[in-house]
C-alpha cells in the first residue's frame, strides 16, 4: 500500500517538474489580452447576475 502511494507521489513529481520546465513568463501584450477578456468575463457574470436579481424582486416582490 505505501509502495503505491510513493509511486503515485513520484509519478505526480515528475509531471509536475516536466510541467514547470515548460512555462515561460508571459510577454506584456499577453498579459495585458488576459487581463481585458478576464475583465470582460467577470463583468458578464457580474451583469447576468445583476439582471436575475432584478428580474426575481420584479416576480417575487
Amino acid at each position: 500500500m505505501k509502495l503505491k502511494l510513493f509511486e503515485k507521489i513520484k509519478s505526480f513529481v515528475a509531471k509536475c517538474r516536466r510541467v514547470w520546465t515548460v512555462l515561460k513568463k508571459p510577454t506584456r501584450d499577453e498579459f495585458l489580452k488576459i487581463a481585458k477578456v478576464s475583465a470582460v468575463g467577470i463583468m458578464i457574470i457580474g451583469a447576468l447576475g445583476f439582471l436575475i436579481s432584478i428580474v426575481m424582486k420584479l416576480f417575487i416582490g
